[in-house]
């Protein structure tokens, strides 16, 4: 197997595939012959922080997949680094142009952070298609969950106003806000660092409804366990009673009054 270097700090002589495996079995039931299969070509590979895995304008002869650690696609335009996706772990990334028509990628990989990654060639891979039909079937429907991420990436890019890209990356990638580089998220939400910051703050005391009547809106979130609970918006039956004024704190009293 002819692997990137010199990207990659080096071979682990374990190989344990267990997590491959349980992702490539949420979409089809791995069969005991693929597995072996994937056990004698799959190798591990440990690649430092800020190291390029692949570099645009080049070939991509490897597929990776993610044990541990945060890894990012980008390319660049004159003197600006563009973050094209942001991938973590259980996922697979490498250049899908690439792999496909067999020509120079369009963008480089590189690691976020410190990562221990599962690694095959397109020759191997091409060959588990070959040799196991079923593998066809499973990579199609990893094909479909990339592609819909492809297009949920280029609906952002299509939003006009910052709060709004903003507002979608929280939906589908809250997990990655405080774990990625803010510079990262800036350049893959096509902002600038200081303007993503404002959109920060802003979100952080509660975006504003335009109208007569201003109010904050709770944000359509997914919740990370881990995190602060953000109490849902209240919607109210138009047929029940009116509610009670709102009550007003007494300052000199050390209780609510109305």
């Amino acid at each position: 197997m002819n692997h990137p270097e010199p990207q990659m700090a080096g071979k682990q002589n374990a190989v344990d595939i267990a997590p491959l495996l349980t992702i490539l079995n949420h979409f089809h039931p791995v069969s005991p012959a693929i597995e072996s299969y994937l056990n004698q070509h799959v190798d591990v590979y440990k690649v430092r922080k800020r190291k390029l895995l692949h570099k645009e304008g080049q070939p991509c002869e490897h597929i990776y997949f993610i044990l541990k650690g945060a890894i990012r696609g980008f390319t660049r335009e004159g003197q600006k680094d563009i973050t094209t996706w942001i991938n973590v772990e259980n996922q697979l990334v490498s250049s899908i142009f690439s792999l496909t028509y067999r020509a120079p990628s369009i963008e480089n990989i590189q690691a976020l952070e410190n990562c221990e990654l599962l690694i095959m060639s397109l020759d191997e891979l091409e060959a588990l298609y070959e040799r196991f039909p079923e593998a066809n079937l499973i990579a199609r429907k990893l094909l479909q969950e990339y592609y819909a991420d492809a297009e949920r990436r280029a609906f952002i890019a299509r939003l006009t106003k910052a709060e709004n890209r903003y507002r979608h990356f929280l939906i589908h990638h809250r997990h990655l806000v405080n774990r990625i580089p803010l510079k990262y998220i800036a350049s893959y939400l096509g902002m600038t660092l200081e303007t993503l910051s404002r959109v920060r703050k802003k979100f952080s005391v509660g975006l504003m409804l335009p109208g007569p009547t201003a109010v904050p809106i709770a944000l359509p979130i997914h919740r990370d366990p881990a995190a602060v609970s953000i109490p849902p918006p209240i919607h109210r039956d138009p047929t029940a009673a009116s509610s009670p004024p709102p009550t007003h704190r007494d300052p000199t009293a050390g209780k609510y009054s109305s």
